[in-house]
């Protein structure tokens, strides 16, 4: 665990995606797309009554999400926000050749423990199987 003073425990993730950046972007920039494929973790979404935030259904619980998007960068930093938790996690859309790769960075929050940490990081591979899977064959 970490303590305000002591950098937290970070994993970043990552997937190669065969479709230009732009439209990965796009993809990701929208919460309304979420659900298809943050299959894990996103059962439902809506906007809430706040600027640029959005309720989400989680498996846990209700949460919110809010993303801090710069095309022009690539960047598609978010925050999350349920019971449990606050992360923000710094994500980023960059070219890799003719197609993408997108990256996530993971924070340890206080509250995690190692292996539960672990566990829920493990399931971001399952997502991100799906979000490439959805934006290379449309499935």
């Amino acid at each position: 665990m970490s303590t305000a003073n002591t950098p937290a425990r970070s994993i970043t993730k990552t997937v190669t995606i065969n479709r230009p950046v732009a439209d990965v972007f796009a993809f990701l920039s929208d919460a309304a797309n979420w659900p298809a494929w943050a299959v894990v973790n996103v059962q439902a979404i809506e906007p809430a009554p706040e600027e640029g935030w959005w309720l989400m259904a989680t498996p846990q619980g209700p949460a919110r999400l809010r993303i801090r998007g710069d095309a022009r960068l690539g960047l598609l930093d978010h925050d999350y926000l349920d019971e449990q938790a606050a992360w923000q996690v710094p994500a980023r859309v960059v070219p890799n050749g003719n197609g993408s790769e997108f990256m996530m960075t993971f924070f340890q929050p206080p509250a995690f423990t190692d292996s539960f940490f672990d566990e829920q990081i493990a399931l971001v591979d399952t997502e991100l199987a799906e979000l490439k899977k959805i934006l290379e064959t449309g499935m």
